[in-house]
């Protein structure tokens, strides 16, 4: 037999196993949810936060103070500079775009422009880009390097096209490359609103959406500079807005969501939230602080997280070496934090990868969606979510996946 006879052999085989593999999003795992099975009953009836805040009952539209003390460990900022909400950073995000349409964020209403545009980062995060979507906004597509955003195309947006109004950033373990942004790119997106100067009513803006701000496996943890101290640097901290949340430290539909940025843009936030909410839900803010109890405890708590992702992502990168090393048909990222791994297949062959480990029992994140529109132009990008599957589960899916590979790569080159 030669390799496609062989490869074809092989794929009937795995078909026939009857197999229901799952890496298709990002979410926790069950024993990563385990760890946090205590904030149920943390707080003992005892309700009054460190302000003497009540929090059962109306107000705090900002949050308690010593849950703005965890929001602002993962933003680098002051507690003053954060505001707690609910549980969900990517409705927090909603919000900030839909404000800087409709009324503007210490600036302009963009929607005053005749054009608007926003600057994707890819591969990158879909809800993201069907967030803009939805909002009627044009998406622009930019190369991510290892070292973040191709800062050369992106500043060339910013200062020929007045239609670019924002840039999305995962700055840190990026969805799904797990890149970290370098020292350069973070002063060079700090600085990017200054671009605008000449051009007070087209303001740019960087959506900085820090959701693995502390998700590190791998010792020693990756730093990120913090784009708060350099904004301030060049003047542009009133265009910065910062998100996190402990979405994917605590219960993913039951954490903390924080978004945080200069005086201008909470007063913004402020007039924005008050005729839609009283208060968030401070009795959960209380909750998670007490169950942490700062932020040492938060890394501690994020270490045993660790311990049960490492393994893991070291069988995707074994899985992955084992039946694709060496052979020129596909590359991927080695990332020591978050929860992606980002494979490139040979163009044109992703959505056939996808549909063949499809039909043998492997169910993958659609071909494009790491993309705007869904359309990955070239056809190549895979994305890689092992956390919720066990980790037999994973050893097993890469074998279908290094399969199915090699398989659509053979088909191509044999016509």
């Amino acid at each position: 037999m030669n390799e496609l006879e062989l490869l074809e052999k092989s794929y009937r085989e795995l078909c026939s196993q009857g197999l229901s593999l799952n890496l298709t999003r990002g979410k926790p795992g069950s024993e990563q949810l385990d760890l946090c099975d205590e904030l149920d009953g943390v707080l003992e009836g005892d309700f009054q936060a460190i302000d003497g805040t009540d929090v059962r009952n109306y107000g705090g539209l900002r949050g308690i103070p010593e849950i703005r003390e965890i929001g602002g460990h993962l933003l680098g900022l002051s507690p003053d500079s954060v505001i707690a909400a609910g549980n969900s950073s990517l409705q927090l995000m909603y919000f900030t775009v839909d404000q800087l349409v409709d009324r503007g964020i210490a600036g302009p209403p963009l929607g005053e422009k005749s054009a608007i545009s926003a600057i994707c980062p890819v591969p990158g995060y879909d809800r993201h880009f069907t967030l803009t979507e939805r909002l009627g906004i044009d998406m622009i597509n930019v190369q991510l390097t290892d070292a973040g955003p191709h800062m050369d195309k992106v500043e060339e947006l910013v200062r020929n096209d007045l239609s670019t109004s924002f840039i999305w950033c995962v700055p840190k373990h990026s969805n799904p490359t797990g890149c970290t942004y370098s020292s350069d790119t973070v002063d060079r997106l700090a600085a990017l609103p200054t671009l605008r100067n000449g051009n007070p009513e087209s303001p740019f803006y960087v959506l900085w959406d820090n959701a693995y701000a502390i998700h590190d496996f791998l010792s020693p943890n990756l730093e990120l500079d913090c784009i708060d101290q350099r904004a301030r640097e060049h003047g542009t901290q009133d265009r910065i807005v910062q998100f996190a949340s402990t979405s994917k430290i605590t219960f993913a539909g039951g954490g903390v969501a924080f978004v945080g940025g200069s005086d201008a843009v909470l007063d913004s936030f402020d007039d924005y939230l008050f005729p839609m909410i009283v208060g968030f839900d401070k009795v959960n803010q209380l909750r998670h602080a007490r169950f942490f109890g700062g932020s040492e405890g938060l890394l501690e708590h994020m270490a045993r997280h660790a311990q049960i992702l490492r393994p893991k992502f070291e069988a995707v990168q074994t899985g992955l070496a084992e039946t694709l090393g060496n052979r020129g048909i596909a590359t991927w990222t080695q990332p020591t934090g978050g929860y992606f791994v980002s494979l490139d297949v040979k163009p044109g062959l992703a959505s056939t990868v996808v549909q063949l480990a499809k039909d043998a029992g492997l169910s993958l994140t659609p071909a494009g969606a790491t993309f705007p529109y869904g359309n990955d132009p070239d056809d190549r990008n895979i994305r890689i979510a092992p956390t919720f599957a066990s980790l037999p589960e994973v050893e097993s899916a890469m074998d279908v996946l290094g399969t199915c590979v090699r398989l659509a790569a053979a088909r191509q080159e044999n016509g």
